[in-house]
């Protein structure tokens, strides 16, 4: 199974930052201890042209060349750097790589990604650039054109238009991607979100599913259950891309609900199953996780790696 990093490019934060920068580093060194299975590869970096294809040109020229205001990098919360505009591109490179491998294999991962409170225009709560909605419209495009080939089909065949269904389960509302795609019939986002959580002004997603401070895994469960059953009757998509974030784990600091790991793990297996057993190619990115102890956050995230692991593996056994 194919996962995408770039951890190498660590920003410059002051000391007592709350983003933990670190977790990254933390999860690849236990995925290459714990899954030797997984494919560990440098994210690519995007380019302008495919960061355009959900942001302005403006904002990404800002990003690039500095010059972004002091209240725009104060609602992203990182200071401006080399490494930052850098970091921000590979982390959508790395979503990208994910998705297409996705597409031929059936799952493959970004180690970072899910940066879902960037809109088309600033960024803000630590996301630079939107990596899933710039994924879903590349796919979407290259998709149309039938330069490549999802899973057990042949290349170089004009297709209908690729539906993709992003499934949000960060504890914080997929705000900028909401945003992104109001209006557009082709991608349907679902967002799993505490309801009191940031952001306080939530847009509106396809569908939204506000759970209350302290939700604990039967009624996290359910919830999700019930979710996905809606998705399925309104919406047929060719590609699922799955925020796989570790902050509505019960010792994160800023996520408020009380999933513990074995509720975690069941959340990511219902996902997985509701793709594999459709035969819908899955791309998984981290989103958020600020565990109290980092340590957990990283077993959080390294679990899901081991349920991904299963389902690709599942995938090839029925490869043509």
């Amino acid at each position: 199974m194919k996962a995408f990093f770039s951890d190498q490019f660590v920003l410059p934060l002051p000391t007592g930052h709350r983003f933990p920068m670190v977790k990254y580093a933390l999860l690849r060194d236990a995925i290459v201890k714990a899954l030797p299975a997984v494919a560990l590869m440098p994210a690519p970096s995007a380019s302008a042209g495919e960061l355009a294809l959900a942001h302005s040109p403006a904002y990404i020229g800002d990003i690039a060349n500095g010059t972004l205001s002091a209240a725009g990098l104060r609602e992203i919360g990182f200071p401006w750097s080399q490494a930052m505009a850098e970091r921000a591109r590979r982390s959508v490179g790395a979503t990208v790589a994910a998705v297409r491998h996705a597409m031929q294999e059936g799952v493959a991962a970004n180690l970072a990604g899910g940066t879902h409170h960037a809109y088309a225009d600033k960024g803000s709560g630590f996301c630079v650039f939107n990596d899933v909605a710039v994924a879903a419209r590349l796919m979407q495009a290259e998709w149309g054109r039938g330069s490549f080939s999802r899973f057990g089909q042949p290349e170089g065949v004009r297709r209908p238009a690729l539906r993709v269904a992003v499934i949000d389960l960060d504890v914080h509302q997929g705000n900028g991607t909401a945003r992104i795609f109001q209006g557009d019939e082709s991608v349907f986002t679902l967002s799993l979100h505490g309801d009191k959580n940031f952001p306080f002004r939530k847009e509106f997603s396809d569908l939204d599913v506000a759970l209350p401070d302290g939700c604990k895994d039967e009624d996290y469960a359910s919830a999700l259950d019930q979710a996905l059953d809606e998705l399925e009757r309104r919406f047929n998509p060719g590609l699922v891309i799955y925020l796989a974030g570790a902050d509505p784990f019960e010792g994160d600091r800023l996520g408020r609900l009380k999933l513990s790991f074995d509720g975690l793990e069941a959340r990511d297996r219902r996902v997985f199953d509701w793709c594999f057993s459709r035969r819908i190619p899955l791309a998984f990115v981290m989103a958020g996780g600020y565990g109290v102890k980092i340590e957990e956050t990283v077993q959080v995230q390294l679990n899901t790696y081991r349920t991904a692991l299963s389902y690709w593996q599942r995938w090839q056994n029925r490869a043509p």
